[in-house]
Order: C-alpha cells, then sequence, then structure tokens
C-alpha cells in the first residue's frame, strides 16, 4: 500500500468545456476577425480607388452635415482600409500589438463608414456589422499564459 506522507499533489486540474476560459473558441474567433479585417481591407480599397477615379458610381447627398467630395472619401476609406489589412495580417499572426492597434483602426473604420452611409448605404452597413463583430472578438479576446 502507497503511505500518504501529508504532502498535497499540486497539480492543475484538467480543464473541462466549460470550467475552461475558451481559449479555442476565442483564439478561432480572434483568427476570423483578422480574416474579416484583412478581406474588409482589401473591399475597402477597392471602394476608396472607385470613389476616387469614378465618383459618379455614388449616390451623391447634397444636405448631409459630414459632407466631403467623394474623392476625399475614396482616400479616407484607401488609407483606413489599407492599415485595417495590415493589422489585419497582425491579427492572424497573433501578434498582441496587432490586437491592441486593430482595435484602433476597427473603430476608426467603424465611424468612417458610419459618415459614409448617405453615399453607399447597404455596403455601409454591412461594413459596420463586421466592424462591430471584429470589435468584440479583439476587446474579449484574453489569452492564457503559458506555463
Amino acid at each position: 500500500m502507497a503511505q500518504t506522507t501529508g504532502a498535497t499533489s499540486h497539480a492543475p486540474p484538467p480543464p473541462t468545456a466549460r470550467g475552461s476560459s475558451g481559449g479555442g473558441a476565442a483564439a478561432g474567433l480572434v483568427l476570423f476577425a483578422g480574416v474579416m479585417m484583412v478581406a474588409n481591407g482589401i473591399l475597402g480599397i477597392f471602394e476608396g480607388v472607385v470613389a476616387v477615379a469614378k465618383q459618379h458610381v455614388y449616390v451623391s447627398t447634397p444636405n448631409y452635415a459630414f459632407r466631403f467630395s467623394l474623392y476625399s472619401w475614396g482616400w479616407v476609406h484607401i488609407i483606413v482600409s489599407a492599415l485595417v489589412l495590415i493589422v489585419g495580417f497582425g491579427v492572424i499572426a497573433g501578434q498582441a500589438w496587432a490586437r491592441a492597434v486593430g482595435i484602433l483602426i476597427v473603430a476608426v473604420s467603424l465611424l468612417a463608414n458610419f459618415m459614409f452611409l448617405p453615399y453607399y448605404p447597404f455596403w455601409s452597413l454591412i461594413v459596420l456589422a463586421i466592424d462591430v463583430f471584429v470589435l468584440w472578438a479583439l476587446c474579449t479576446y484574453h489569452p492564457q499564459p503559458r506555463r
């Protein structure tokens, strides 16, 4: 028979589906958010190029509070979308800085697309929904410390 020496075992309990912090699922959501950032970045660059090159594609709203020329909006979308694309690759690579910077850049993208609603409403609403999901995924992910 084995004798006990009074010492207790300090081994961590095995992770369970409900007891773990959702590391696999949360990491999967962040990976999906990174992929959505890359897709949003590519499509946003195209959206900006169209606004710069072919301004007649978009609706012109005469009495909009945030009225800029479509040429200006095009460059705003190109720059913001390029940043979203670059940071999206960092999120996919698992960089902690990319998650932090991604929150800021996606918030700027959300604001820009909100202000672009009168020019291209349907697509802007889709991008707003994607940006809200990406913000949620980046804000709720807490990686487990390595042991």
